[in-house]
């Protein structure tokens, strides 16, 4: 597995991932009739993975067999001040429980302390507890109360988790 900065080519893959994984992953979650139009076409066009800047989201790719098949962004945390945040990560579904998460959260740490930042937080949709237990393993803890939030055009409640960074 290669983990590199995503490029400007790899919009379209990325996408696939991620709409893949929102599929599977908040199946349930979100109706169905939201999920099953997600196309990747539509989200490739709002990435910018030319961007540079450390006060950018970055995004990280991991790599095997020249397929993409996950990827994590980090940012400077909008809502927690001095904290990094770990905007996205996704697998696709086929590639699951094959140490690409782990792979890619380790790396967005990494990313972050590289930074400066001395703690992490992510937002996490309320009900995914596939992606709660992976983050708690990962040291994540809740931190606050849910709140209603509109992610990618959908309607979510999200709540807040934070981990130190080492």
């Amino acid at each position: 597995m290669l983990l590199r900065p995503a490029r400007p080519q790899d919009a379209l893959a990325v996408a696939g991932v991620h709409v893949r994984a929102w599929q599977a992953g908040y199946r349930g979650l979100l109706p169905d009739a939201y999920l099953d139009g997600l196309r990747a076409e539509d989200r490739a066009r709002r990435y910018t993975f030319d961007q540079t800047d450390s006060d950018r989201p970055q995004t990280i790719v991991a790599e095997v067999d020249d397929a993409i098949l996950g990827f994590a962004t980090t940012a400077p945390a909008q809502d927690v001040p001095g904290a990094g945040e770990l905007a996205a990560l996704h697998v696709d579904p086929a590639a699951w429980r094959r140490g690409i998460g782990a792979a890619l959260i380790a790396a967005a740490r990494a990313r972050l302390v590289d930074l400066g930042y001395g703690s992490a937080v992510l937002w996490l949709m309320v009900g995914n507890h596939r992606a709660a237990h992976f983050y708690q393993a990962d040291g994540w803890i809740v931190e606050g109360a849910p709140r209603t939030a509109e992610v990618w055009g959908a309607h979510i409640e999200e709540i807040l988790y934070q981990r130190a960074l080492p």
